[in-house]
Order: C-alpha cells, then structure tokens, then sequence
C-alpha cells in the first residue's frame, strides 16, 4: 500500500502582520493537515517576524500542533524566501502560499491525489469580493491557467519536492517567479488544474481599482512575454 504524500507548506511574508493571526488560526484549522508549515519572513518592519514567532509558540504550546511549525528571517524578495523555505522541508510535497490565501479545508487531501497523477498543480482562484466584476476577474484567472497551463502565485502552487530540487527551485528574479516557473514546469508535464478554490484577498484591485490593475497586469505579462527583464517589470508593478 502506498504511503499517502506529506505536505509542506512555505509562505513567505512581508509586513503581513494584520493578516498572520487569521493566517495562523486557518491553517491550524485545517482538516487534513500538512506536515510542516514554513513561515519565511523577507525583512518586516511592522513586526510580522516578531508575531510570527509568537503565534508559532502558541500553536506548539497551547494547542498542541501536531503541524512542524518553523518561523525564520531571510533575505527579502518572494523568490529568494521561498527557495529558503523550500530547502527546510522534509514533506513529499511542496506547496506555495501566500500569506492573504486561504485554503479549502480539504487541500492536503485534494493535493495527495491530484500529485498521484501529476508532478505539480494548481488551485482555482476566488478573490474575497462581493464585486461581479472581482467574481468575473477571478474566473478569467482560472479559465486563462487552464488554457495556458501557467499558474500564479494566487493559486497556491505545489511541486513535488524532488522535481522543484531538480529544477533550481524558483528562478532568483524580482518578479514573474510564479510564471518562469510554471513554464519550466509545464515543459515537463501538465499542471493538475483542482476545481476547489482558494480564497485570495483583493486588496490590490480595491486599492488601485479593478479595470486599472487588469490593464497593468495584462501590459506586464505582455511584456515579460516579450522579453521585458522581471527588474523593469518589478518597478513597474510597484509604481502604480
């Protein structure tokens, strides 16, 4: 009988210090668990590795996690933090969260079996808005990952452990990590594409309004398509 897969999860952080209770508490509360779970921090000036450390006591203390809790400092950018995490997990699985992305409860569940018949996949995106146009948005995410066979960050990428070691981990690049990756990754074998949905935030759409971010973050794919370097693309992702 085969053994059921183990699930790490990394998440890297910067200045999440609002979300990191609620991001504690979900994960905690997860029915099938993961077997590690890494919070990587990239540099925080509002006091997320403080609290991160904190909350990780709790968990181990308190409650009595049964999860490998691992909360550590590292150098900033996404890639770089996740590459770190990466290297301290001992789980058969790899999975990528973000730090304002919610899993279905039954994730590690849905992962142990989507990776029986897949090296590496994806879940479907919901972004946390009532807005019809937020709801469309995420659909077009989804419908644009199946078709593309590229995943984003959002979508809590997992890669079996040994093939993302083969691959060099995540390209060392200030952003578009999540795109190069899935194309590395796509050359090797179709993603599993999981109809469940995680539930990310919408912050950046409400804060720099919907149809303005859809039109950056078309030009900016555009762009990296076409051979923009991922620095350019960074500043310009972070100037608007």
């Amino acid at each position: 009988m085969t053994a059921t897969p183990t699930v790490s999860i990394v998440v890297p952080i910067l200045n999440e210090a609002d979300n990191l209770p609620k991001l504690f508490e979900h994960l905690h509360q997860l029915t099938a668990k993961p077997q590690q779970i890494i919070i990587v921090d990239g540099g925080s000036i509002d006091g997320s590795l403080t609290l991160a450390q904190s909350l990780m006591t709790e968990m181990i203390t308190i409650q009595q996690s049964a999860i490998d809790w691992q909360v550590l400092a590292f150098s900033a950018g996404r890639a770089l933090q996740m590459n770190r995490g990466a290297a301290l997990a001992t789980g058969d699985v790899l999975l990528f969260l973000h730090a304002d992305t919610k899993l279905p409860d039954h994730a590690m569940t849905e992962i142990a079996l989507a990776i029986t018949q897949a090296k590496w996949g994806r879940f479907d995106v919901h972004l946390d808005s009532n807005k019809l146009l937020l709801k469309l948005v995420g659909s077009m995410i989804n419908l644009r990952s199946r078709l593309s066979g590229i995943a984003t960050g959002d979508q809590a990428i997992f890669i079996k452990r040994k093939l993302f070691e083969q691959l060099g981990g995540y390209p060392n690049q200030a952003l578009m990590e999540d795109v190069e990756i899935s194309k590395r990754l796509k050359a090797i074998g179709k993603p599993a594409c999981l109809n469940s949905k995680v539930v990310t935030s919408a912050r950046r759409w409400q804060q720099h309004g919907t149809w303005r971010t859809i039109l950056l973050m078309w030009r900016l794919r555009f762009d990296y398509w076409r051979g923009v370097s991922a620095d350019s693309i960074r500043r310009r992702y972070y100037k608007n």
